[in-house]
């Protein structure tokens, strides 16, 4: 019998770990709610129409397509005849109802699109709503990349407003800076990216410039250039692409090169102005105290085709990590119409949950008290004590102190071992003497020290 496994790309969650995923969770529902966003689920697969055409041919390619029942009951002539059809989906990017229908989503953006137009006569607009929930893709896996993750995504629609963008951004700050998680936010607009491929004279091309550039963190700028040459870009189209990417400065002096740069691009000006004004309303919403950086990057590019407007990237600033970016999002003016609601303009960023864990994990900055649930454990002695450590359990626990007790009658030393295993802090001992008088005795592991006490007391102590 082979050993047990899951699926490559997928993970267990050890209560440990589970503990630590949900301290980022409810740090991040806690922030959402501050911002008035509502909560929403949607189910874990879509029809497959509603997820294809929507990420790119690079995205198409990973989305995780589910056989539709029965297939395996058919007859071999009906299966003889499906032959063709099965060549085609597993050798390139082809779907066919007949054998696939549904799939499992790909993010949380097309799907809350997909929601919005069917609830379009409950909601009011702008509707703002966060998203909770595990994504699939059909990716290779290495780290900080899985075929099974968590995204939390913050969306606004309905609204055409930059105060949207800028408060986004101000959640980003607010969520990383309470995680401790040293970060810098980069913004860009995909306006200013439609002025590069103006500028380089192939504006057709500007989606082939755009996801050249997206790599350029991965492969640097030799690596960029020579994929873009392969993309049919020009090599002055190259030489000015390089030109802009190498502008450096604090955000306004960058913007004020782009300007002058873009001149005679009324789309980058646009771009320019966008993420101006979204950078001013921010700084009038900020909190002096966040660490986070706010930075204009004109190379970034993010991948999907449904950005319209300012974009937005975050990484981990810290020398000890080296990671991926951990959230992003951006503008995007007409994603419903995709579903037969046009002109409904929509804004949204999305949390990496798993490689926010990752990089907290490299960091160590999580807060005491998460490796355990119960921090206090009685001890189980049989007979009369067994009640008595009930009963004191009890009371624990109606004065809202997390708490178990040792369900078998064991042996005094296996029972500490396994307290000191589950890292409990404090051990109550319930003996015949503490029962006759009405106290119980607590021994704080890390210190070693233990007194005998009431249960109000120890309440008090634990608590």
């Amino acid at each position: 019998m082979s050993k047990p496994s899951v699926p490559q790309g997928t993970r267990d969650f050890s209560p440990v770990e589970v503990r630590k995923r949900q301290y980022i969770f409810n740090t991040l529902r806690t922030i959402f709610e501050l911002y008035g966003f509502q909560p929403l689920e949607t189910p874990a697969m879509e029809n497959l129409v509603t997820l294809t055409g929507k990420y790119g041919e690079e995205g198409d390619r990973l989305i995780f397509k589910i056989l539709n029942n029965g297939l395996n009951a058919q007859t071999d002539e009906y299966k003889a005849k499906m032959n063709d059809e099965w060549s085609k989906i597993l050798t390139k990017n082809y779907s066919t109802p007949v054998i696939t229908e549904r799939a499992l989503r790909y993010d949380l953006t097309i799907p809350f699109a997909r929601y919005v137009v069917m609830h379009q006569n409950d909601l009011a607009f702008p509707f703002r709503r966060y998203q909770m929930q595990p994504v699939w893709r059909a990716d290779r896996p290495q780290k900080g990349r899985y075929r099974e993750f968590w995204q939390c995504d913050a969306d606004v629609v309905g609204s055409t407003s930059l105060i949207n963008e800028a408060e986004l951004l101000c959640i980003y700050q607010g969520a990383f800076h309470q995680l401790q998680v040293p970060v810098t936010n980069k913004v860009n607009s995909r306006k200013m990216l439609a002025a590069l491929a103006e500028i380089c004279g192939m504006p057709e091309l500007m989606m082939d410039i755009t996801i050249a550039l997206d790599k350029l963190d991965k492969i640097g700028w030799i690596g960029v250039a020579k994929e873009l040459q392969e993309r049919g870009i020009s090599e002055e189209g190259i030489w000015k692409i390089e030109q802009v990417i190498n502008v450096t400065g604090d955000n306004n002096a960058k913007l004020a090169a782009y300007a002058d740069i873009m001149q005679h691009s009324a789309t980058g000006i646009e771009g320019i102005n966008e993420v101006s004004k979204t950078l001013a309303f921010y700084n009038n919403l900020a909190d002096g105290n966040w660490q986070g950086k706010i930075e204009v990057d004109i190379s970034l590019a993010r991948g999907l085709n449904y950005y319209t407007g300012v974009i937005v990237e975050v990484v981990c600033s810290s020398d000890k990590v080296k990671m991926g970016s951990i959230g992003g999002g951006g503008r995007y003016d007409d994603l419903t119409g995709l579903f037969g609601k046009p002109g409904l303009s929509g804004v949204g960023v999305s949390f990496g949950i798993d490689r926010i864990y990752d990089v907290m994990e490299e960091l160590a900055v999580w807060p005491e008290q998460l490796a355990t649930g119960a921090n206090v454990i009685i001890l189980n002695f049989g007979g009369e004590n067994e009640i008595y450590g009930l009963q004191v359990l009890r009371q624990l626990r109606d004065a809202g102190v997390a708490a178990e007790i040792y369900p078998d009658v064991a042996k005094f030393d296996k029972q500490m071992k396994y307290a000191n295993k589950r890292g409990i802090t404090y051990v109550i001992l319930p003996g015949d003497e503490e029962r006759e008088k009405g106290l119980v005795s607590l021994k704080n592991f890390s210190t070693g020290e233990q007194k005998m006490i009431s249960v109000a007391e120890c309440i008090e102590v634990v608590g």
